[in-house]
């Protein structure tokens, strides 16, 4: 059964909730959920009803099309002045002897490493230290574009960039202009976690807030960047918790049109001061990624940190609204596995990405972060391709 005739089927149960029938003709209809209605979603949709929800939205916007990148990490440190209770990954500055501290000479080494590789995207992301400061980053950006002009850099979140920014007594305009300037194509989505005070105050007291995050992604899309944003979801916060937050995004979304995904990042709980926190089921994630495809209208993506979530997930989520599950990541990548992902060695060929891609009858569409096509891979045939692996999606009528 087609995904739209999945939806209409939904819609015609006399024995659905009436709440539910509603939401669901809205979908059909390319109707905004309202505030109460995501909600709603959250507290009263069963799985099923959301895949069928989501499934309808993402084949509607992107077909069977799924996408990754080639792309590789640079993590320039993991020392950090913040004190996120979530964190797995940095360390305080008195916590010197547990952490690193890239040059910008190092980091080039490292840039440099992928010279023969076609790779489009660097990544750039990690703590926050003084020393790593607007100048820093400004002489990386130039060298990396004189090195190889061709390589998309996506660096830094909100929360370095306030801190770099308030260092070097910028305004968000002037700091994102003059490091756009210097070399910066776009931004990630992280630090993000969530927005409302009541959460964020309890989790990340000192870094960034919302409107402060939100404003450093408005200066950047009024300079004809584009963007991704995160959420942290699965710890302390309640479901209207993560809808005030995608109610956010939604707004800044329709003011300004930049943000190209949204990615859900779950919270693991290893290593960290909210050990005690238990982590949300895999049940939880389809569901969370659903809601986030219905709610989030004006995003064309929605994506899975495959390395995050583990491959059979990242998998059954493309029936849950998702169409993108990342890159290659072609490097080892701490901030997922410090966290306890399930993936310990994140990095996977392009091969093996298409590969995984396929097996749940989707399409693999490498990409470059502005998502434009590089090579579709639906029918490429790689040499001595692996016999593929089958995992079992639950059953979605």
């Amino acid at each position: 059964m087609s995904s739209a005739a999945s939806l209409q089927a939904l819609i015609q149960d006399s024995a659905l909730d009436a709440t539910l029938r509603a939401i669901a003709t809205k979908v059909s209809a390319g109707e905004r959920v309202s505030f109460d209605e995501g909600v709603y979603l959250y507290e009263h949709g069963e799985l099923a009803y959301l895949g069928i929800l989501a499934n309808f939205i993402r084949e509607k916007k992107h077909g069977d099309h799924t996408y990754f990148n080639r792309n590789f990490h640079i993590e320039p440190t993991n020392l950090c002045v913040y004190d996120c209770k979530f964190c797995s990954y940095s360390r305080m500055l008195k916590e010197r002897e547990e952490g690193w501290e890239m040059s910008v000479d190092a980091m080039m080494e490292t840039l440099k490493k992928y010279d023969d590789e076609p790779v489009t995207e660097v990544h750039i992301t990690g703590g926050v230290v003084p020393k790593q400061n607007l100048d820093f980053y400004a002489e990386f950006f130039r060298r990396a574009k004189a090195h190889r002009p061709d390589l998309h850099i996506k660096a830094l979140t909100p929360v370095e960039y306030y801190y770099i920014f308030k260092k070097a007594k910028l305004s968000h305009y002037d700091g994102m202009k003059f490091l756009k300037e210097a070399g910066l194509d776009s931004m990630p989505g992280g630090g993000a976690e969530i927005f409302h005070p009541e959460i964020r105050e309890k989790i990340a007291h000192d870094k960034c807030n919302a409107e402060q995050w939100l404003d450093i992604h408005r200066q950047a899309h009024s300079l004809g960047m584009r963007s991704n944003a995160t959420m942290l979801y699965g710890h302390i916060e309640a479901y209207w918790h993560r809808i005030d937050h995608m109610e956010r995004l939604r707004q800044l979304q329709d003011e300004t049109g930049g943000f190209q995904a949204f990615i859900p990042l779950k919270f693991r709980n290893q290593h960290n001061q909210m050990e005690h926190v238990r982590e949300v089921s895999v049940i939880e994630d389809l569901r969370n990624y659903a809601v986030a495809r219905i709610y989030l209208d004006n995003f064309e993506h929605i994506k899975a940190y495959w390395a995050m979530i583990s491959r059979e997930t990242a998998q059954l989520a493309l029936n849950f609204g998702v169409d993108d599950i990342d890159g290659t990541l072609d490097d080892t990548t701490k901030i997922y596995s410090m966290a306890g992902a399930e993936e310990q060695t994140p990095a996977m060929s392009t091969r093996e990405l298409a590969s995984l891609i396929k097996q749940v009858n989707r399409k693999p569409i490498e990409r470059d972060t502005l998502y434009n096509v590089v090579t579709d891979y639906s029918t490429y045939v790689f040499e001595e391709e692996a016999k593929p692996q089958y995992y079992k999606l639950p059953v979605i009528n």
